[in-house]
């Protein structure tokens, strides 16, 4: 069982930046791989990124490949999303997911585990 806890998130203007952190209870994180998602007001649950157990293989959505980079620290059971050159299409509650298989995938039905969401404001 992991137990997963996003921070970071707020209110940034358009062009900015922000570090989402999603620390994660359990001595069994380090095996699991772990997906970034959103989601925005009327819209569905939207693939953002997701990285390997060991950190060698990441898949960006097209949407943000370039601008967000997702990363581990196993050590510290964190993993983080550090966003860049925000856009207001960007607004929306960010989650952190994890599952057992140490393959990741864009599939939020492939995450059993899931925190509790961060929100994201992008102003023009």
């Amino acid at each position: 069982q992991v137990q997963l806890v996003e921070s970071g998130g707020g209110l940034v203007q358009a062009g900015g930046s922000l570090r989402l952190s999603c620390a994660a209870s359990g001595r069994t994180f380090s095996s699991y791989a772990m997906g970034w998602f959103r989601q925005a007001p009327g819209k569905e649950r939207e693939f953002v990124a997701t990285i390997t157990w060991s950190g060698g293989s990441i898949v960006y959505a097209a949407s943000v490949k370039g601008r967000f980079t997702i990363s581990r620290d196993n050590a510290k059971n964190t993993v983080y999303l550090q966003m860049n050159s925000l856009k207001p299409e960007d607004t929306a509650v960010y989650y952190c997911a994890g599952r057992s298989s140490g393959s990741g995938s864009s599939n939020h039905h492939d995450y059993p585990y899931w925190g509790q969401g961060t929100q994201v404001t992008v102003s023009t």
